[in-house]
């Protein structure tokens, strides 16, 4: 049994199927690319595994439970994290104070120890800081934890972003498009960060990325989608080599090669 099974994996809006029977096997420790041109569906399954939007058939089951029907915050109380393609931070708040917003999930301070001022609400505001401060020394913030996000280069708010999503302690993090504007020194940062994930933290990992330098060098399997079915699978080096992905996505041979 897969760590993530996506089973016909439908998404209609209107009458057309913007993903359409979607079947992908993903296993535990993995990083999974999801490629395909712009308008393929890409967003639309991510959205589907995490719950932001539902499907219209199909099953998501995740460590071996149907989950398909949950919300969007059961799924991350689950495990399920997401970064957005957008950087959904609050720039006017300190570093740190965005990610203590992502550890809401796990407070355990209730209205009583809020409106009572309690030891215990002090002790958990003191546990909650320090994780913190941790998630952002693992992406190599914390020198930054009292600066405004809004501050950040756009690297680093990347990294923020990925600090956040990391806040629920995810076992599958799903990252849309995370190397997406940044500058060379900048992706390189990212991609080394995503195998931490994977070597340090063993976060199972699926991304959308248009760098395909990037995604072939990171993944250990790419799925690839056009016009909403799923048109190949396999290694890298199968896919890139894949006369239907040729044709659908990378253009020629010739441009296969120069890439």
């Amino acid at each position: 049994m897969a760590f993530l099974e996506i089973r016909k994996l439908t998404r209609f809006f209107g009458g057309l199927a913007a993903v359409l029977e979607l079947d992908l096997d993903v296993s535990r420790g993995k990083i999974v690319g999801l490629i395909g041109p712009n308008g393929a569906g890409k967003s639309t399954a991510l959205n589907m595994i995490d719950g932001t939007l539902p499907s219209s058939k199909g099953e998501v089951i995740f460590d071996g439970e149907e989950i398909t029907k949950l919300a969007s915050y059961q799924r991350a109380q689950r495990g399920i994290g997401r970064v957005f393609q957008e950087d959904l931070l609050f720039g006017n708040f300190k570093v740190i104070e965005n990610v203590r917003v992502g550890l809401h999930l796990q407070s355990k301070i209730g209205l009583s120890d809020i409106f009572l001022n309690t030891r215990s609400k002090h002790r958990q505001e003191k546990v909650l800081q320090e994780k913190a401060f941790d998630g952002l020394e693992f992406v190599g913030l914390a020198e930054h934890a009292d600066e405004l996000a809004i501050n950040l280069p756009h690297g680093r708010q990347r990294l923020l972003s990925l600090a956040i999503a990391l806040a629920i302690q995810p076992q599958l993090l799903l990252l849309d498009e995370p190397v997406t504007g940044m500058n060379a020194e900048e992706v390189a940062t990212m991609l080394a960060m995503i195998r931490a994930l994977r070597e340090k933290k063993g976060i199972t990992c699926i991304i959308i990325e248009h760098n395909l330098r990037a995604v072939m060098g990171l993944c250990d399997r790419i799925a690839v989608l056009n016009f909403g079915k799923k048109i190949a699978e396999g290694t890298p080096k199968e896919v890139v080599e894949n006369p239907a992905v040729i044709e659908a996505y990378l253009g020629t041979e010739e441009d296969v090669a120069s890439s």
